[in-house]
């Protein structure tokens, strides 16, 4: 299964283990994935005196991480190839104390603090590129915490385990028993949950604190761009961010970043962390900031967990998330009908109808995408027109199986108590109001600014879009906002990063001029 060539890769990843590891492999004699798994886990263990496999009969498809005898708490059900054959390989390193998804110091202790015994499950879809990063911060957390247990589903082959807990969309996480997440996250999103259905055995709210000459709140292109202008002109810097490289990661082809004619999101957001690393930024991932307080020049930026940094410079740079319809129906039903992401929930509309709301790029990609996999998909734009690229609308237009429909207002997802089943819309030229019988919805409307912790302290339009002037300051001295999360139009990667430098170079101009304080 593995060709020789990535053997010979995974020698040299596996030459430093040094505890020994089993897969603890049970599976039905019948099973249609028996034979795929064994050839797997039998190329990996082919590659490293440290890992062996025992097999067994047993229920299903399953195996387990066993560490120098010692089951370490992580179980694949399922076969992890595809984008979950690196959540294998890293199971396998974490457990060594190996690999680069580690966080620092004070997330480490917030992760070790967390009461247990926890029982996690993650099912997945392995066309998902959002999964990996949940079954990886999952398995890590398992690693750090010996109370915590993690196990990945597979959607695909358990499918009566799917559909009897009614799961149309991935990654669903379930704590012992209970649903508490459902789609992208990141590692703060899921340790805050599991601190607030938990506890922590030991107490992480006394405030840390920080000093830095300017902090950069955000880690997409924007951020990284202040970030790195910020260093360069010998300024101590910190970047907080849940995740470097933010919106960008979900972005899978990049052709519009001008001198570099084809990339994907995740190299982009991998180049992006490159960079900050070659000069003296302090990047604080899996941060979350809580609320900011001014006092004097100085801003306190306070972050869940108990950290407070303090700079005389804060530059936002916090970008956009998918915007929701904000209907009724719509949170009660996500998962379960309503999804945002076609490449990861795509799998679990095949042959059935589904809705795109949204005629914009995204989302007549989406439609386009959705067609082969869906028996029929209904477009419903808001506006008169499509404003999707025209190469695109030529093409979605050329699907039998796609039907466009302009001017129609989404009013209400409709749903069973169990999934969607429709969606309730308006037209707005005859006024009209009528129900699509549905089985799925993918929203695909735009992007709505990250402002929500800041939008108190400095003025923000209706829609919460940071307010800046020409030289990304904001109302209040010492606050700079760059990005799509300020009413800079065209939200672009190129756009961002530009005004993340202009940011940078607007604070340490009004440093120089003496105006900060």
């Amino acid at each position: 299964m593995l060709d020789t060539s990535f053997k010979e890769q995974l020698k040299g990843i596996f030459a430093s283990l040094e505890s020994d590891y089993l897969l603890d492999i049970a599976v039905t004699d019948s099973h249609e994935s028996k034979n795929e798994l064994l050839e797997l886990l039998g190329d990996v263990a082919e590659c490293s005196g440290k890992v062996t496999l025992k097999i067994a009969s047993g229920e299903g498809l399953q195996f387990a991480l066993v560490k120098d005898s010692v089951p370490t708490g992580i179980t694949f059900r399922g076969v992890p190839n595809g984008h979950e054959f690196t959540s294998l390989l890293l199971a396998i390193l974490n457990s060594d104390g190996k690999g680069k998804n580690f966080p620092d110091e004070f997330i480490v202790n917030r992760v070790k603090a967390l009461k247990g015994p926890i029982r996690l499950t993650t099912y997945v879809s392995l066309t998902c590129t959002n999964c990996p990063d949940i079954v990886q911060a999952l398995n890590m957390m398992t690693v750090l915490n010996p109370s915590i247990s993690h196990e990945m589903v597979d959607g695909a082959i358990n499918q009566e385990e799917v559909d009897a807990l009614k799961l149309q969309g991935v990654p669903t996480v379930f704590a012992d028993g209970v649903q508490i997440h459902v789609g992208r996250g990141e590692l703060s999103d899921l340790l805050a949950k599991l601190e607030e259905k938990y506890g922590s055995d030991t107490s992480v709210s006394e405030k840390t604190v920080k000093n830095y000459d300017v902090v950069v709140v955000g880690g997409g292109p924007a951020g990284a761009s202040a970030a790195i202008y910020s260093a360069r002109k010998g300024l101590k810097v910190a970047l907080l961010a849940e995740r470097v490289g933010g919106q960008v990661k979900e972005t899978l082809g990049i052709e519009n970043l001008i001198s570099t004619s084809k990339t994907t999101g995740e190299v982009l957001a991998n180049n992006l962390k490159k960079h900050m690393e070659d000069y003296p930024i302090d990047i604080f991932e899996h941060r979350k900031v809580e609320h900011v307080e001014v006092d004097g020049a100085n801003k306190q930026i306070f972050v869940a967990g108990g950290e407070l940094f303090v700079s005389s410079v804060l530059i936002i740079a916090t970008g956009a998330s998918w915007r929701k319809l904000n209907v009724p129906g719509e949170t009660e039903y996500i998962g379960r009908g309503v999804a945002f992401c076609p490449h990861c929930d795509g799998p679990f509309y095949k042959g059935k109808h589904v809705a795109v709301v949204g005629g914009g790029n995204s989302g007549i990609e989406a439609a386009i995408d959705l067609a082969g996999i869906c028996s029929k998909v209904t477009v419903l734009e808001f506006m008169d027109t499509l404003k999707a690229d025209q190469v695109l609308q030529d093409k979605v237009r050329s699907l039998p199986n796609v039907e466009i429909f302009t001017s129609r207002q989404s009013l209400e997802v409709v749903g069973n108590g169990e999934k969607v089943v429709g969606l309730k819309i308006k037209d707005r030229v005859s006024e009209q109001e009528s129900v699509i019988d549905l089985d799925g919805i993918f929203v695909q409307i735009g992007l709505a600014p990250n402002s929500g912790v800041f939008k108190d302290l400095v003025d923000a339009t209706r829609s919460g879009e940071i307010a800046i002037d020409t030289h990304c300051r904001t109302n209040i001295p010492g606050i700079y906002a760059a990005g799509d999360v300020t009413i800079v139009p065209f939200k672009q990667i190129i756009i961002a990063m530009g005004e993340g430098a202009k940011a940078s170079l607007s604070a340490f101009e009004d440093r120089m001029r003496g105006l900060l304080g």
